[in-house]
């Protein structure tokens, strides 16, 4: 297990660069989602992503993983395979500051994760918390909802974004375990090769074959998740995942500012009033507290 940073300030601006390289990626899975489907823009991604990962990980000459660390490649890359199937869907079909914002409830859903899987107790001010981040979510859904210009999937995109929530709260639990098993390029492999695997096993009745032309697009959304996953893995091998959750919100100002440049995406006052209401409440959480409130499920 590699020792936490002296000063958590180093991995918190490194985590924040990888949210940014996250988001810029978001912007090219938009459009390939669009193009060719989340299925196959996951799949094209991960397996370019495999490769480079791969040739750069191997140059290292690296030992091979023991089998507990190959299992929580294999484990959490299952859940980001998920993850991002349906994130993408969702980000398909919906403005990037909307499903940024909607994401934004994963935080307090790993409140309950830890609860279930790890017997952690809940506090009342973490339920409190957890009631205004919904206050949030319904904010953002009835803004769409007023707005009257939803597409007919809209809705299903929305609860597309939970589920991803959901399926990212448990990966909140396994990121950290992992950081310290394993280095960052290593992680970075594996997770792409295995998200991959996985996938491959629905090729047979989803697979399509994307044009040349989306080739630069498939190859810059594998090196910037390549990047920002070695990224985040470097900082949260560092501090504890309370400290760095907190830079996960930066990802709505660039999800502002892509989508309004790129898909000419208004930002709504409803999608601002709501994401402030979960960040919030997810800040609230976050803090220290000693009344039984769940601090790091993800060093368990």
């Amino acid at each position: 297990m590699r020792p936490d940073s002296p000063s958590p300030v180093i991995p918190f601006l490194v985590a924040c660069a990888g949210i940014a390289t996250f988001s810029t990626m978001d912007v090219l899975m938009k459009g390939l989602s669009i193009d060719i489907g989340a299925y196959n823009a996951v799949l094209w991604r991960t397996g370019a992503g495999a490769l480079v990962s791969g040739l750069a990980y191997l140059a290292m000459r690296p030992t091979m993983p023991d089998r507990p660390t190959m299992r929580i490649h294999a484990w959490r890359a299952l859940f980001v395979a998920g993850m991002a199937i349906t994130f993408f869907w969702a980000l398909a079909r919906l403005p990037m500051a909307e499903a940024i914002a909607l994401a934004f409830v994963a935080p307090l859903m790993t409140l309950y994760m830890a609860a279930i899987f790890l017997g952690e107790t809940i506090g009342r001010r973490s339920i409190a918390a957890s009631a205004l981040g919904l206050v949030g979510v319904i904010v953002i859904v009835a803004g769409k909802l007023g707005r009257g210009d939803y597409a007919p999937e809209a809705l299903w995109a929305v609860g597309a974004v939970f589920f991803s929530a959901m399926l990212y709260a448990y990966n909140l639990i396994l990121a950290r375990r992992q950081a310290k098993m394993a280095g960052p390029m290593e992680i970075a492999f594996f997770q792409n090769l295995f998200v991959t695997l996985f996938l491959a096993i629905g090729a047979p009745w989803f697979l399509a074959v994307p044009g040349m032309h989306l080739a630069p697009e498939i190859a810059g959304a594998a090196i910037l998740a390549t990047l920002s996953l070695l990224l985040l893995s470097w900082a949260y091998a560092r501090a504890e995942a309370q400290i760095l959750a907190t830079t996960e919100y930066t990802g709505f100002l660039w999800a502002m500012l892509f989508g309004w440049i790129f898909y000419n995406e208004p930002v709504t006052w409803p999608t601002i009033a709501g994401a402030l209401l979960i960040v919030a409440a997810c800040l609230i959480v976050a803090r220290k507290t000693p009344h039984g409130d769940p601090v790091e499920p993800a060093a368990a």
